[in-house]
C-alpha cells in the first residue's frame, strides 16, 4: 500500500495536508490545500508547518484560511491494500535445501547459515 504523503520539512514525520508553491515573479508563497499529486517545485507540509510558514523579507504569504484536512483514500489506495492482502494470503512455495558444499564459510556441523546470519545451536 502506498504510504500517505509526508511533510517535506526535514525530520518531520507528520502527514502532509497542505502544498506550498512559490510564485517567484510576484515574490509570493502560496500555502493551499494538498495538491492531488506531488509536483516538482512544490512542497507538501503538515498543518503545523503550513500554519507557521514565514516568507523572506519583501515576500507575501497567501495562506488557505479554512481547515487543512488529510486527503481521503483514493481507489489506488484501496486497490493497493487489496493486492497486499492477496499477496500475504498466498501460500509460500517450499524452498529447496541449500547446498552448502559450494560455500566454504558454511560449517558442516549442525550450525545453519542463512544469508549473512548464522544459527548457533544452544550449548548443552
Amino acid at each position: 500500500m502506498r504510504s500517505p504523503r509526508r511533510c517535506t520539512r526535514n525530520g518531520c514525520p507528520r502527514q502532509a495536508v497542505a502544498t506550498l508553491t512559490y510564485v517567484y515573479n510576484e515574490s509570493t508563497a502560496v500555502v493551499g490545500p494538498l495538491a492531488a499529486f506531488a509536483e516538482p517545485h512544490t512542497y507538501d507540509l503538515c498543518e503545523p508547518h503550513a500554519r507557521s510558514l514565514t516568507a523572506p523579507r519583501g515576500w507575501d504569504v497567501v495562506r488557505h484560511e479554512g481547515e487543512f484536512e488529510p486527503p481521503p483514500p483514493t481507489t489506488d489506495d484501496l486497490v493497493a491494500l487489496a493486492e497486499a492482502v492477496r499477496e500475504a494470503a498466498r501460500p509460500v512455495a517450499p524452498r529447496p535445501p541449500e547446498d552448502s558444499s559450494h560455500d566454504p564459510a558454511t560449517p558442516t556441523s549442525s550450525t545453519g547459515r542463512r544469508g549473512h546470519l548464522r544459527v548457533i545451536p544452544p550449548s548443552h
